[in-house]
């Protein structure tokens, strides 16, 4: 596809329409006028100045070019790639596709349905003093190039700390998502890691699963090397997610085809000193239950970063030994020990998140309307993300709607890790 930028008027323009009324407009926009914006629709035509800035460890794995291009290949939605330049050189980069619903069409992060932590990308050495300005330009300047084919630009899940960095459009209209997420700073050693949490509890769950194992033939910690074994191990996950998911009376969040595609290519990615966008981890038993695989983890690895995208257990067998707990703690000693210094559980609150998390991070929703559609569109967002939030909030309720969908769950099936949000 031949790469587009989506112009209709001067940008000057825009950002007088956008700034009419404010006494302070000229200082502002002053300051703002270096800021070049194009939008592209072609990740190629990008990847250099991208591998470049996702190199930042403030930067999501999930805006990784690797990343967003399988999902990309998978969906094929149309890219709304947004770059901002000054001087020539690229400042940041807003991987953005465009979603076409009933009502709304709406530009949002690549494969925002299935990232934890979004940031887009910025350069390490942005001003911090003109973020405020050059978010304000981006409104105008995307009011301009995207009214047209967008009702609203929805930037979700974004942390505006993170890392010890403010995020440079933390000024924007925002409103705080529904679901925070959750990590475990992974310290000089395991025993300094688990002092954190209640070490004794941790080690005597660890030293329980592993016994109840152990009656079993005992069982191995295994790290898919091969596209074969990756491949293998993935289907096995959505398998097995399949039946957690029907026994909850939940949606298949990772049944549609091309969802699935997109991980399979993910998983198909080879290591690189800096990480790997999609690694598979499991419990394998032996013993009669020879190969039998009892656990599944896919973790994403960037920098000294481990992302938990997802898990699953086989509850069918062992369920009593908690595999998933047990995959987790050897996870993170491995990761420990090799000198990561963050273990990310992802987005939604569980209790499994909490036991193991001593950081809880606020993600917020940055709304921003081009068309009177999109106004509305924001206004119906931040209601529903409002309802959800006080759901959540009132624990009589929300345990109410827990009660529910355990009354529809499966005779038989144990308590698993679930590390989907809703």
């Amino acid at each position: 596809m031949t790469d587009v930028d989506f112009n209709i008027m001067p940008v000057s323009e825009a950002r007088r329409h956008a700034w009419q009324g404010r006494e302070d407009a000229s200082e502002d926009i002053a300051g703002a006028r270096d800021l070049k914006l194009s939008v592209h629709v072609n990740l190629e035509v990008l990847e250099a100045d991208w591998r470049a800035l996702e190199a930042s460890s403030a930067t999501s794995l999930h805006q990784g070019f690797d990343w967003c291009m399988a999902w990309t290949a998978a969906h094929n939605n149309q890219l709304l790639l947004v770059r901002g330049s000054i001087a020539r050189k690229t400042v940041f980069i807003l991987p953005l596709e465009l979603v076409r619903g009933p009502l709304f069409r709406t530009a949002l992060f690549i494969g925002s349905p299935h990232s934890n932590i979004n940031t887009g990308l910025f350069a390490a050495d942005l001003d911090p003093l003109n973020c405020e300005q050059m978010a304000q330009a981006l409104i105008a300047d995307l009011s301009v190039k995207l009214s047209r084919v967008a009702d609203i630009v929805m930037l979700e899940k974004i942390p505006f700390d993170w890392r010890g960095m403010r995020h440079p459009l933390g000024s924007l209209p925002a409103v705080q998502n529904q679901n925070a997420s959750f990590q475990l700073p992974l310290l000089g050693n395991f025993e300094a890691t688990l002092a954190q949490l209640n070490a004794k509890r941790r080690r005597k769950k660890f030293r329980v699963s592993e016994k109840r194992l152990e009656s079993l033939g005992g069982y191995d910690h295994i790290i898919a090397t091969t596209p074969q074994d990756r491949r293998a191990l993935l289907d096995l996950f959505f398998e097995q997610k399949a039946i957690r998911f029907k026994a909850l009376g939940l949606p298949n969040v990772f049944q549609d085809s091309k969802t699935r595609a997109f991980f399979h290519a993910v998983a198909a990615i080879d290591p690189t000193p800096d990480g790997q966008p999609l690694e598979l981890n499991a419990i394998r038993l032996r013993g009669a239950e020879e190969g039998r695989i009892v656990a599944i983890a896919g973790l994403s690895r960037k920098g000294d970063h481990i992302i938990c995208q997802f898990g699953s257990i086989d509850e069918s067998l062992a369920a009593d030994a908690s595999p998933g707990e047990l995959l987790f703690y050897l996870m993170i000693k491995k990761y420990n020990d090799e000198g990561f210094k963050l273990f990310d559980f992802g987005i939604g609150d569980q209790g499994y998140k909490r036991s193991w998390c001593t950081v809880e991070t606020v993600l917020y929703d940055i709304m921003l309307p081009l068309t009177r559609r999109g106004r509305l569109a924001a206004s119906v967002h931040t209601a529903t993300v409002r309802l959800k939030a006080a759901i959540k909030k009132n624990r009589k309720t929300y345990a109410f709607i827990q009660r529910l969908r355990q009354s529809r769950q499966a005779p038989g099936v144990g308590n698993a890790p679930d590390t989907d949000s809703d």
